[in-house]
């Protein structure tokens, strides 16, 4: 190869971690033709030489390249840019809403780090035992710490460590409800309380809302009718209508829960996400919300870490006991691993890393959308509204046949009417290139109207 290559990247100062800078230059050379299958690359002192990196940075963005499959070793021979793999039926997923990669840190190193430093400062034996439910002092301080955002400081008993928030959506359902109880929800909720729901045997009701989120008056008349003993919110980037209640919204929805004395599960994984969010409702109604804040939204959902906060100490000797019935604890490893991150401010850089990527994504889909977009340009996923011509469900077919999953509004209704939409993810797809393909292509297909299906006779 020539002394100096043509892809050598330019490493930015404040690009991100510069072995990414450099597989995203390998990358691009590889996408453009620059480098071809069987180039060989230079040596990796050679090119550390020309970057002027240590030999670390060069070894680490070789590995990263191979793990995107853009380089093969062959032993004494060198490096080499490898032969394209054929995908047969690549997927495209914008179903499925996990945060994106953060921009401009090193998830690997992180993980490492982390681990690294709870292996050694703590007892490995208990790392691997039974614990009580609800979470270590520690783990119910770096909680409270999660939240103090929300909430300002807490009282440490307040909060409880749970494995994710499905888990603490089920355990506050048996534990507030019984059999045939009523829940009142948004006509477009959260897929995983309405599979609760339905498991427990309680009627989930719909509450007619509006572009700020479930209308007061309505659910008065429904607390009325229905005599619920649940209310559920998502108020803050709902899923799936990136709706943010307003505060004002947020008070009249207390004020209502208090007169009519039901209360509120207010599940909230995007709010700090979200771009300067009103106060929690929780704040306006403290005796009568429940708040879920999970971890696998902001940060990774490999922790399985959430954190409910519960004020009464009746309330949460009941949640402990109904979340005990089915799910014993947070795994330790990765509750302490969620502690040290949140606690040396590790969680943080992170958060911070997909906040900005996730920004970048949905400037990425406001652009290729269009007009079709409608969103504040934060959280994790975009709500489309359909034309006429296409059915939700039936545009979800047709996208599962070009390679694109995406989500229609069926799977989120819990009754009182449908709307034609869907719900797309912007973070499962880890390389931008592909989100960028993927929503150009889901761009093609809304603008033309669905063809006639003709199955094929072999």
């Amino acid at each position: 190869m020539q002394d100096s290559p043509g892809w050598l990247p330019r490493l930015a100062p404040h690009g991100g971690p510069r072995f990414l800078q450099i597989a995203d230059a390998l990358q691009a050379a590889v996408m453009d033709g620059s480098l071809k299958p069987g180039d060989r690359l230079p040596p990796q002192r050679h090119l550390a030489a020309q970057l002027d990196v240590d030999l670390t940075t060069i070894t680490r963005a070789y590995d990263e390249a191979r793990r995107r499959n853009l380089l093969e070793g062959r032993g004494a021979r060198g490096t080499y840019v490898a032969a394209s793999k054929v995908e047969l039926n690549p997927v495209l997923d914008l179903s499925m809403n996990t945060p994106p990669p953060p921009d401009g840190v090193d998830f690997d190193d992180l993980l490492k780090q982390g681990l690294s430093q709870v292996l050694m400062r703590a007892d490995n034996e208990l790392l691997m035992t039974y614990h009580l439910a609800g979470g270590s002092d520690s783990d119910r301080k770096a909680g409270a710490h999660w939240l103090e955002p929300m909430f300002g400081r807490l009282d440490t008993r307040q909060v409880l460590v749970c494995p994710g928030a499905q888990a603490a959506l089920a355990a506050l359902i048996l534990a507030l409800t019984e059999p045939g109880d009523v829940i009142l929800a948004e006509p477009m909720s959260y897929p995983g309380l309405r599979a609760a729901a339905a498991q427990f045997g309680r009627h989930l009701i719909a509450v007619e809302a509006d572009r700020h989120g479930m209308l007061p008056e309505m659910l008065e008349q429904a607390c009325r009718r229905h005599k619920p003993v649940l209310v559920y919110l998502n108020p803050t980037l709902q899923n799936p209508t990136t709706i943010t209640m307003p505060k004002r919204r947020r008070e009249e929805l207390a004020g209502v829960a208090r007169r009519c004395q039901v209360r509120i599960i207010e599940d909230d994984p995007y709010w700090l996400l979200a771009d300067a969010p009103p106060p929690p409702i929780a704040t306006f109604a403290p005796q009568q919300a429940y708040y879920i804040s999970t971890l696998s939204k902001c940060l990774t959902p490999g922790l399985r870490v959430a954190f409910v906060l519960i004020r009464d100490p009746h309330e949460r000797e009941r949640f402990l006991a109904a979340l005990r019935s089915f799910a014993l604890m947070a795994a330790p490893l990765t509750a302490a691993l969620a502690t040290q991150w949140i606690l040396d401010g590790s969680a943080g850089r992170l958060m911070e890393g997909v906040r900005n990527e996730a920004r970048l994504r949905h400037r990425m889909a406001r652009d290729i959308l269009a007009g079709r977009y409608s969103g504040d340009g934060d959280g994790l996923h975009v709500w489309i509204e359909l034309p006429a011509y296409w059915h939700s469900s039936q545009l979800a077919r047709a996208a599962d046949s070009e390679g694109i999953a995406v989500t229609p509004a069926e799977a989120f209704a819990t009754g009182g009417g449908s709307v034609n939409a869907i719900r797309i993810s912007l973070g499962s797809i880890r390389d931008r290139g592909r989100l960028q393909a993927g929503l150009q292509r889901l761009s093609h297909l809304l603008a033309r109207r669905p063809e006639a299906f003709t199955a094929a006779v072999v």
